[in-house]
């Protein structure tokens, strides 16, 4: 298997990661995309589609992979971004360079529908830029063969996987929402459900080149409903790039528009009007000839060489370089994209054994469990004295990819906690608003007053004859006052009624639902129209099962009209939308449930209007708290419905509610609704970061209220695992600190969510961990580690600190090698040099003041016994030799790291100490001895000898405290031979180094002396050969 190099993150989706990688041992440089095994089905569309293709305007196939964890895509690398960036940037582009891209974009679409490919989801996005400014077709996930059902190719990729038929409808969902998300470039007859065709393609192309010439599509609105009314029926407006000063649209172009935006089909641009068309100056009329000559020559060659006569169809890339040139433009290929048996089309696998990831290295870090090896020098290089011992201790381990993929797929996970999405009813909430309990009068009811239980035990019979007299009852047109009174009456028992699971499922799906309808709709007396929303609420809060004949959506729209009539009537509405709330919350969570849309169960774009306008500034707080929990019930869910909250002004929206609002009830409501937005949609949350600045949003942070602190970190652990203003938030220390000080929160939810965000923090940016120590991390790691660790049997909160906590540790644990690497080449850049680069003194800069983090996590009890290692012992040993070079002025890091030696001598003592520490366990040192001996007490011997007297003393009480260990275990002195040669090697080092300048050791003031006679103590005790 070849192996790649992954140099940097260049894209990311919710579930891709895209790197620019290379292959090893070439200078090739590619794309790499590792995607979760959940985008199976479209990832192996796009190999069966596009592994044959050569084109110059498509990005090509090399090759792909599965692991453990993921599937490994290998393409083409374009190093020009997407479409959609340029027309970001530069807002709009003048007609010669919209000619320019065109014929990129019409030759590739056209080579594409030569191959019978309908690409089906044509965006700017999935139109890459080559260095030269060559436009080419990316992802091909969602295209399809012309005339194909791709629902059934994806069921049949997961039945393949034994997803069975839950991944069967999931799939086709998952399809059908993906291709619902993009109406901005979909044709009118895709939107009325026919298929997608090379005609839709071509409608598609027409809104690309409509929005790079005016810097947006000829149909755009934050409203679904009303984007998809435009497309239907309403016709562009000519396209106008901003500022009046650039020149209109030539008439050649709005004829091309015109012809690629009819909304029939029939009367849209063909290929043939569309390649001779006059904007395109005859550029096509060259391009037929030289299609018609390559496909001669191809024609021939193929009878030489068949794509068939390959028993791999994902070798092509290796026989690529022995095809003609004319070969890979073939447009006349005899292929067929149907796949019968998916087995037909596999990934590469990993050798056996080798179930992790590490074909892929990552090598822009040092891999926490590899070589921190450092690039030695011809001045350092003799340092080191046991190359075979050096070869071994850091060629160990995995590669750090695989880990990284792991962590953040468990992050994700952690995220969102039950707790974050709690649901509490709408109607009778007495966080809302207190309601009077609910009586009704026996004597009035002129029917059996059944309580539930009973009721939920009738039989049939018994049970319709109960329906009746409840329907007679309330569909009686008498307009008496007893009459009302008595209707009343029975809903305030329909009411006690309703809170009973099984009859409310049994009542909503009778005879009486539509008929509460109709009551709500013509009763004269509001009075009865108030009570029969709250038992339409009650029922919709309790049922359990909704059947799809139940007229939820009659009620849905009734109840938006009503509102929309009587907005001004705070009262009314606070009647009328628990109703609508609970309505459309039940739809949601049994679309939910049910794991596939229902075309019965859309709900109208005005209802969600209509609570849009309730949660705006002047309403009263109790129906601004209404609305907001309607928000936070359905966007629990992971239906289709939460999609119609997500707006533009949602985030700023319920914002402004959490900040004005002087109920913390309705505060902690609205901040819990965004983060459940936050969920669906990460833009919602990033639109009041952009609106109101992020310390602002940062602050929110010190409130006293737990909850909101919850929901806050959520957030800011969703925003952080999208990359949504990731640079900016992992750079700024004023939200790092304030993360950690919510280390301090009696809540261990807040705790562990604290623990989860610094996390992803630290994941994208090592130099903050130096902060984190600074600022106590360790001594809270150290406090939480004892209480998730306690023999008592875990609560959930505790399980849930626990696992944010292991995550981190675990990635500290991991980073460490890193930053130790990252020193260590530093200072061998600097090696023997007095003035270094301006190069070199920036990485000392950067590098240097981590050391502080080293001491912090080897002081650490949670860290030392997993950071203290032999690779680790090595790697301290080779920077023991840097401060040896250092201390006799061999290196001079004062002009590069600022004036004096205040630096260098602050790392010479953090590196002391943090072997002191080391020397305080006796267990870790006599554990790996042999290193010690070999690695680290040779230049110590030769601190001992520096002109600093404070380093002196320093490294002489080392070296006495360590030597004194090393000589007197037991297993040294008795067991094992190493152990013995090792003892040898340490005497041979006294008696060679140190003895000869003992008499000058001895004369110099205390305290030197001292740790000098224990020392030689020490010794002489164990080896009398020395005296």
């Amino acid at each position: 298997m070849e192996n790649f190099i992954l140099y940097e993150e260049i894209g990311r989706g919710s579930k891709t990661i895209v790197y620019k990688g290379r292959r090893k041992g070439t200078i090739n440089f590619v794309a790499i995309l590792c995607t979760d095994k959940c985008k199976r089905a479209e990832i192996t569309n796009w190999v069966r589609l596009t592994h044959e293709i050569r084109h110059k305007n498509i990005v090509t196939f090399h090759e792909w992979y599965e692991t453990s964890n993921h599937l490994w895509l290998v393409v083409e690398l374009c190093t020009g971004g997407s479409l959609e960036m340029v027309i970001a940037q530069d807002e709009h582009l003048p007609e010669d360079v919209v000619r320019e891209f065109g014929i990129d974009l019409v030759t590739g679409l056209h080579h594409i529908h030569d191959l019978g490919i309908v690409f089906c989801e044509l965006t700017p996005g999935k139109i890459l830029l080559e260095g030269p400014g060559t436009l080419k077709f990316n992802n091909f996930c969602l295209a399809k063969a012309e005339g194909e059902n791709l629902e059934e190719f994806f069921a049949l990729i997961g039945s393949e996987e034994g997803g069975g038929d839950s991944s069967e409808s999931t799939s086709r969902r998952n399809l059908q929402s993906q291709l619902r998300g993009y109406p901005v470039y979909t044709a009118p007859e895709a939107i009325k459900g026919a298929d997608f065709s090379k005609a839709s393609d071509l409608w598609a192309l027409g809104c690309l080149l409509y929005e790079i010439f005016s810097g947006k599509p000829p149909f755009f609105s934050e409203s679904f409903s009303e984007l998809i009314e435009q497309i239907l029926y309403e016709n562009p407006l000519p396209p106008k790039p901003k500022g009046s000063t650039l020149p209109k649209p030539s008439s050649n172009f709005l004829s091309l528009l015109d012809g690629l935006l009819q909304k029939d089909p029939e009367k849209r641009l063909n290929w043939t009007g569309l390649l001779q068309h006059p904007f395109w100056k005859d550029a096509f009329s060259r391009h037929d000839d030289d299609s018609t000559n390559s496909r001669d020559t191809s024609s021939r060659y193929s009878k030489k060489c068949c794509f068939k006569d390959i028993k791999d169809p994902l070798d092509i890339h290796k026989h690529s370089d022995d095809m003609p040139s004319s070969r890979a433009d073939n447009k006349q290929l005899n292929r067929s994209f149907k796949l019968e048996n998916p087995s037909e089309l596999q990934p590469k696998s990993a050798p056996t054994g080798e179930s992790n990831e590490s074909i892929f290295l990552l090598s822009s870090r040092p891999t926490p469990r590899t070589s921190t090896a450092v690039e030695m020098t011809s001045a350092t290089s003799a340092l080191t004295q046991n190359s075979e011992h050096r070869t071994l201790c850091l060629t160990k381990g995995k590669s750090l990819h695989s880990s990284l993929q792991d962590m953040e797929s468990k992050m994700k996970e952690l995220i969102y906690t039950e707790s974050d999405l709690f649901v509490t009813p709408i109607i009778d909430n007495p966080k809302i608003m207190k309601q009077a309990p609910i009586r009704f009068d026996l004597k009035m009811l002129h029917m059996a007053a059944h309580s539930a239980e009973k009721l939920s035990s009738l039989k049939d019979i018994d049970w319709n004859d109960f329906l009746q007299q409840v329907c007679s009852l309330i569909d009686s047109v008498e307009k008496n006052t007893g009459a009302t009174r008595a209707k009343l009456n029975l809903l305030c028992y329909l009411c006690t009624v309703a809170g009973h699971k099984e009859v409310a499922t049994r009542l909503i799906s009778s005879q009486l639902f539509p008929l509460l309808i109709q009551q709500l709709r013509s009763a004269p007396n509001w009075d009865i129209r108030a009570k029969v929303a709250r038992v339409i609420a009650l029922l919709a809060l309790h049922t359990t099962e909704l059947k799809e004949n139940v007229p939820v959506i009659e009620a849905i729209m009734l109840l938006t009209e009503l509102i929309r009539e009587n907005f001004r009537n705070s009262k009314l509405k606070q009647c009328l939308l628990p109703a609508l709330g609970e309505v459309l919350y039940l739809i949601a969570s049994q679309e939910e449930k049910q794991a596939h849309p229902r075309e019965c169960w859309v709900v109208p774009l005005a209802a969600y209007n209509v609570l849009m306008r309730c949660l705006r500034e002047g309403e009263e707080h109790v129906v601004n708290h209404m609305a907001v929990k309607i928000v936070e019930n359905v966007c629990t869910t992971d239906s289709f419905h939460a999609e119609g909250f997500i707006t533009g002004e949602i985030g700023p929206l319920l914002w402004y509610l959490f900040t004005h609002s002087t109920v913390d009830s309705l505060r902690i409501t609205a901040i819990s609704a965004l983060c459940r937005i936050t969920r669906h949609s990460p833009s919602a949350f990033q639109s009041v970061i952009e609106k109101v600045g992020l310390m602002a949003v940062v602050n929110s942070l010190a409130t006293g209220i737990c909850k909101v602190q919850q929901y806050m970190l959520t957030m800011f652990a969703s925003m952080l695992s999208c990359g949504v203003h990731l640079q900016r938030l992992i750079q700024e220390k004023d939200f790092v600190t304030t993360i950690i000080r919510l280390f301090e929160s009696p809540s261990t939810s807040i705790r562990a969510k604290a623990f989860l965000v610094l996390l992803q923090i630290l994941i994208n940016n090592r130099e903050m961990l130096l902060l984190c120590c600074q600022a106590r991390l360790v001594m809270y790691i150290e406090r939480d580690s004892r209480k998730t660790t306690a023999g008592k049997e875990q609560q959930s909160s505790n399980e849930y600190l626990s696992k944010c906590l292991d995550l981190l540790i675990y990635h500290i644990v991991q980073e460490l090698p890193g930053i130790l690497g990252d020193i260590l080449n530093a200072l061998a850049s600097v090696s023997g040099r007095k003035h270094p680069s301006t190069i070199q003194a920036k990485q000392l800069k950067m590098w240097l003041p981590m050391m502080p983090v080293v001491l912090h996590l080897v002081t650490s009890q949670v860290f030392r016994p997993q950071i203290v290692t032999e690779q680790f012992l090595f790697n301290y040993g080779t920077l023991l030799n840097f401060i040896k070079s250092i201390d006799s002025g061999e290196t001079n890091l004062a002009g590069a790291i600022g004036p004096g030696q205040a630096a260098s001598e602050e790392l010479i003592k953090t590196t002391l100490s943090t072997f002191e520490v080391i020397t305080q366990h006796p267990a870790l040192l006599t554990l790996y001895h042999s290193t010690a001996v070999d690695y680290i007490l040779p230049p110590l011997v030769s601190l001992v000898h520096s002109q600093n007297v404070e380093w002196r003393i320093f490294s002489l009480r080392l070296l006495s405290e360590t030597t004194s260990l090393l000589v007197s275990h037991e297993v040294m002195a008795e067991e094992k031979e190493e152990s013995l040669d090792s003892n040898n090697k340490l005497l041979c080092l006294i008696r060679d180094s140190l003895l000869p300048q003992y008499e000058h050791i001895l004369m110099a003031p205390d305290p030197v002396p001292v740790y000098a006679l224990k020392l030689l103590v020490a010794l002489t005790e164990h080896s009398p050969a020395l005296t």
